[in-house]
């Protein structure tokens, strides 16, 4: 089912001559309703080296970005102009009800914080409680006036020592005073939206420049087919049928012009590590002959054509 808080045409930033997206919903949209993966390079700023479990923003390839604007699904924004001129026509009152909101999550959060300390600092008392109370009872020589003068001390220690420092849900009225002046957590936006909303339309950029393999990259995206960046197998896209998540690929594909020359080895060796990845090597390009029906002018994904080669022993 559709998300309904993705509204067609969305935004995809261009930073650096990039095509991102920033938001999650349209990350999954875009997957779920158009096929378009892209790949994730979002990481933690103070671990950086980590490398599996990337996030947002998700980057698209130029041939995705392309795609869904000719399409009608998504426009391109400059997204550095379209912050600046955000920025700028924000009145004083947007402004400061935003910053009251992140001072309402700044205090919920510390708050929840608090109260987790709280909860983490009884439990310890109660563990160290239990164990001098069991530890009483095992002893029967100690007299009952001495075990009770124990208890006292060592309560009164527990309370001293504790590592945890912190006041127990039953506070002394001091306490319940400090809490009023309790300070709220500082909140980084992870988004610009909001405070802003989206772009207008009217900033759409031109279409993203794309590679000669683009007529194959559409022709395979109209048949169905996931495709992901193929640079790992020394090819252009690798081919899925169904989300990568899900499924194994099926081709390793090479863009070519319908004209174009190449050496006979390439396609040997293409042929041999698909067939030992299981996959099959696939090549194609769009049919610009005089011959062809098209007459040489093409539309994305028409009249293209497709071999897949497979290595096979004899």
């Amino acid at each position: 089912m559709a998300d309904i808080s993705v509204q067609e045409p969305f935004p995809i930033s261009l930073i650096a001559n990039r095509h991102l997206l920033f938001d999650i919903n349209a990350v999954t949209y875009a997957r779920r309703e158009h096929n378009i993966c892209g790949v994730l390079i979002g990481t933690i700023p103070h671990l950086s080296q980590q490398n599996i479990f990337l996030g947002i923003p998700l980057e698209l390839m130029p041939e995705e970005a392309r795609l869904l604007v000719e399409r009608g699904h998504a426009y391109v924004v400059e997204d550095v102009e379209a912050h600046k001129s955000g920025f700028l026509e924000m009145s004083r009152e947007e402004r400061l009800a935003f910053l009251e909101v992140m001072d309402k999550q700044g205090m919920e959060t510390a708050l929840s914080s608090r109260k987790k300390a709280e909860e983490r600092s009884e439990k310890a008392l109660r563990q160290k409680g239990l164990a001098r109370k069991t530890q009483g009872k095992s002893s029967r020589r100690v007299s009952e006036t001495a075990e009770l003068g124990a208890r006292e001390t060592s309560a009164e220690a527990d309370v001293e020592t504790s590592l945890f420092n912190l006041p127990s849900r039953t506070a002394s009225p001091a306490f319940s005073q400090s809490s009023a002046a309790l300070e709220p957590y500082f909140i980084t936006p992870t988004t610009s939206y909001p405070p802003l909303i989206p772009p207008p339309t009217t900033l759409t950029l031109p279409l993203p420049d794309v590679p000669r393999t683009y007529p194959l990259f559409a022709y395979l995206h109209s048949l169905g087919y996931f495709m992901t960046p193929g640079l790992r197998f020394g090819c252009h896209y690798t081919v899925y049928p169904g989300d990568p998540l899900r499924f194994h690929s099926h081709f390793l594909a090479t863009g070519a012009d319908w004209d174009e020359e190449f050496d006979l080895l390439d396609i040997v060796g293409g042929g041999r590590l698909g067939t030992g990845v299981k996959k099959a090597y696939l090549i194609g390009g769009a049919d610009t002959s005089p011959k062809s029906e098209s007459g040489g002018c093409l539309d994305a994904g028409e009249g293209v054509r497709a071999f897949s080669i497979e290595w096979a022993g004899l």
